[in-house]
C-alpha cells in the first residue's frame, strides 16, 4: 500500500451541501432559509425559544440545593499508596497527606485527603489524613497498619 492509496472507508464522510450557489443546486438564492425574518439573519440563535410560550425550562420546577461551603476531598486509594510504598517514594512507617502530596500521588490537599479502600495492601502502614471509608480503616488493621482520621486537620 502506498500513501497515495489511502481512503476513507465507503459511507466515512460526507459533502458538506454547498448552499447559495444557484438555482440548480437546490438551495439556491435565500439558502434553505425562506425569506425575512429574524432566522433568515446571520448571527441569530434562538435556542430553548419557542415562540413566546413559557420555554420548558422555566416550566419545570427548580430542584435540589447547592451547599455552598461544602468541602471537596482529594481522594486517594490504598492500592495506589501500597505502589508508592513499594517504588520506594513514599515511607510507610508515616504517610501524611504533606508526604502524599510531596510525593507527586496527589496534585492538591483541597479540604483534605479522604482513603478508599481500592487495591490490595501488602504491608503496614501507617496513615494520617482528614477521612477514610471504613472498610479502608479496616484494610489496612487487617495488616498491622493504623489508619488514623484527623478531621480537626481540615478546619
Amino acid at each position: 500500500m502506498k500513501l497515495h492509496e489511502l481512503r476513507d472507508n465507503p459511507g466515512a464522510t460526507k459533502t458538506k451541501k454547498r448552499v447559495a450557489r444557484g438555482p440548480g443546486s437546490g438551495k439556491g438564492k435565500t439558502a434553505g432559509r425562506g425569506i425575512k425574518g429574524q432566522k433568515s439573519r446571520s448571527g441569530v440563535a434562538l435556542n430553548g425559544y419557542e415562540g413566546g410560550q413559557m420555554p420548558l425550562y422555566q416550566r419545570l420546577p427548580k430542584r435540589g440545593f447547592n451547599k455552598p461551603n461544602k468541602k471537596h476531598f482529594a481522594v486517594v486509594n490504598l492500592g495506589l499508596i501500597q505502589k508508592f510504598v513499594d517504588a520506594g517514594k513514599l515511607d510507610a512507617a508515616n504517610i501524611t497527606e504533606e508526604t502524599l502530596v510531596s510525593s507527586g500521588l496527589v496534585r492538591r490537599a483541597l479540604d483534605g485527603i479522604r482513603v478508599l479502600a481500592k487495591g490490595e495492601v501488602s504491608s503496614a502502614l501507617t496513615i494520617t489524613v482528614t477521612g477514610a471509608s471504613a472498610s479502608a480503616i479496616e484494610a489496612v488493621a487487617g495488616k498491622g497498619g493504623s489508619l488514623t482520621v484527623a478531621a480537626a486537620a481540615a478546619e
